[in-house]
């Protein structure tokens, strides 16, 4: 597995990526089995439960992860940018549309 941004961080982006691959792996497998079976209804609420599988096993190594690329970011100076781009992603699609 890579490397996070951050050598601290690097253990939570391994025990999140091994949580997101088990759980997305049980997602989409009986999702394509059963995709021509299911009505839009029965897929929806297979989908919901999914969603709430994924946050009760993953939700909160997810969050740690997430909260030390957010620190590593700040303390590199590169949050500013991001904010940056995602300002001129924003005025961009509002130009385009």
């Amino acid at each position: 597995m890579a490397h996070s941004l951050s050598p601290e961080c690097t253990p939570l982006k391994h025990a999140y990526d091994s949580c997101f691959n088990s759980w997305f792996e049980g997602y989409l497998e009986p999702a394509i089995a059963n995709s021509q079976k299911l009505s839009e209804g029965q897929r929806n609420e297979y989908a919901k439960r999914k969603a709430e599988e994924f946050e009760q096993n993953c939700g909160a190594v997810w969050g740690k992860y997430k909260e030390c690329v957010q620190k590593a970011l700040k303390d590199r100076g590169l949050d500013e940018l991001l904010e940056q781009a995602r300002q001129d992603i924003t005025n961009e699609q509002c130009v385009d549309d």
